[in-house]
């Protein structure tokens, strides 16, 4: 399987709003007038930085401007009530008026917007390599997070215990899919040497 030409702009080449990892990271705050100046980085180098407020004072509305260079954009926010109580917090987008947790800035853009507002002028990283790429990538993943979450040395595994404090369920999880790639790679490996030996 090949991978897809790269006719589209990759997403995560531009900047990108998480509204739940801005909120966990204190950049803003629930039931406060809030703001921070980012920065974005791209393998440990910075790409932007701008200025972050929000004003989420109000139990179900609020606003989130976004500072940038030239850019200078205003959202409008809103909460819903969560099922085991609490509020979750949502973007409206700018061009589709829809609920959505991260919005989008491809590069060439000049605002951001939902993944749904760029339709098929984009794609993500995962969709320009190919299958056993795709794989890889997916087992380093889940190596990283497990290696992160349970203070493991990555060099060290192949694939990490269960970190203390995580669900059995959740590492069970990581695992299936895991072991899936791992398929998909010794599947690969297999068609590889048939086309070798179909060659001698």
């Amino acid at each position: 399987m090949m991978p897809r030409p790269r006719q589209r702009a990759c997403l995560q080449s531009g900047l990108r709003l998480n509204l739940n990892r801005l909120i966990r990271r204190g950049i803003i705050e629930p039931g406060a007038y809030s703001g921070r100046e980012v920065t974005w980085t791209n393998a440990d180098e910075q790409i932007a930085s701008g200025l972050i407020t929000a004003d989420m004072s109000g139990p179900d509305e609020g606003w989130f401007r976004i500072q940038l260079g030239q850019l200078d954009q205003r959202i409008n926010l809103v909460s819903q009530p969560r099922n085991f109580g609490g509020r979750q917090w949502y973007f409206i987008c700018p061009s589709m008026g829809r609920r959505v947790s991260v919005l989008w800035m491809p590069p060439g853009a000049h605002e951001f917007a939902c993944r749904q507002r760029w339709g098929r002028q984009v794609a993500y990283a995962s969709q320009f390599l190919g299958r056993d790429d795709r794989a890889l990538r997916g087992k380093e993943k889940i190596k990283s997070r497990l290696c992160s979450i349970g203070g493991f040395d990555p060099d060290e595994w192949d694939l990490p215990p269960k970190p203390k404090r995580m669900r059995w369920k959740t590492y069970n999880r990581a695992v299936e899919k895991f072991d899936h790639y791992e398929e998909i790679l010794d599947l690969g490996s297999f068609e590889r040497m048939g086309k070798l030996l179909r060659r001698k």
